[in-house]
């Protein structure tokens, strides 16, 4: 039986990570899964943000229009689509590419995700602006979309539009995204395991467990 001098402290993860990634959307799923078979680990979930372009502008841009633009060749960003659509299958990421019309400029939906954080609301907010993005193509840019997924998990709807209008906690997480880029972070989804280990792209879960308890083992009593 454990004593409560050989308990040790939850195993922190931070997760760094932009809602239009879709690695990011499979890599929450493989964490879910990692995280289930280790229940004995107690852990601590924390959702920070990052910006994969922050050039798109607040409006937001036309889906087909960006791809041409920043990836050029169709047939080999679709076969990508097809690549990941199947793993997102095998894992409950239910892909739904060619519902999506715009990309989004994410800063936003990063504001939100804090202020869902505020209420311990965090990973709802989180599953519910993947769902909206890649599953019902809705544009997580507009303002009442985000105040709609705000509702869906107990947030205030009007609330969440006033804080929207008037750019609240923007600066802070420029500042969080910028922490990131300073620590090396370059791509996300990146798994940041109780402040010293860092895990970069959508690990499987067993790569997800057995970092996990290594961490278990490492944090402090």
């Amino acid at each position: 039986m454990t004593t409560a001098e050989e308990r040790t402290a939850p195993v922190t993860i931070d997760i760094v990570s932009d809602v239009v990634c879709p690695w990011c959307f499979l890599g929450k799923r493989r964490l879910e899964s990692a995280l289930a078979a280790i229940p004995e680990i107690e852990t601590v979930i924390r959702w920070r943000p990052f910006q994969l372009d922050p050039t798109v502008p607040p409006g937001g841009v036309e889906r087909d229009a960006y791809i041409a633009r920043r990836f050029g060749d169709r047939s080999r960003f679709e076969e990508s689509e097809r690549r990941l659509a199947e793993m997102g299958a095998a894992e409950g990421a239910d892909y739904r590419f060619d519902l999506i019309r715009r990309i989004p400029n994410t800063i936003d939906a990063n504001r939100l995700i804090r202020w869902g954080g505020e209420i311990g609301r965090e990973a709802d907010i989180v599953e519910r602006l993947f769902q909206l993005h890649f599953v019902e193509g809705a544009d997580i840019g507009d303002h009442e979309v985000l105040a709609g997924a705000a509702a869906a998990v107990g947030m205030y709807r009007s609330a969440t539009l006033e804080r929207l209008a008037r750019d609240v906690d923007r600066a802070i997480v420029e500042a969080e995204i910028a922490n990131a880029q300073r620590i090396g972070v370059t791509g996300v989804p990146t798994f940041i395991l109780i402040g010293r280990y860092g895990l970069a792209g959508a690990q499987p879960a067993e790569t997800l467990v057995d970092s996990i308890r290594r961490a278990a083992a490492e944090a402090p009593a």
